[in-house]
């Protein structure tokens, strides 16, 4: 039994450098998509409530006046029933 664990320390020791490069590799991986996630929520959150402010602001009302366009077209047609 001791001999295994003797071996398998061996090993371990010989293959330590490439462990340690690949849970750095790891860990620097989860932190970036943990940020991107992270980053993608600020942003979602900060655009709803935009939204919801700019729901709630009154809106600017515009009256159009079409008389003019009304009277034009009357004559129009006045016009072209008199060229007939």
């Amino acid at each position: 039994m001791s001999q295994e664990k003797v071996d398998r320390y061996k090993k371990e020791k010989a293959n330590r450098k490439q462990t340690v490069k690949k849970e750095k590799i790891q860990n620097v991986l989860r932190k970036c998509v943990v940020g991107v996630v992270a980053l993608l929520l600020i942003s979602w959150i900060g655009y709803s409530a935009y939204g919801t402010y700019e729901s709630k602001k009154p809106k600017e009302e515009v009256e159009i006046d079409y008389t003019a366009l009304t009277d034009f077209t009357q004559k129009l047609s006045e016009a072209a029933g008199e060229a007939k």
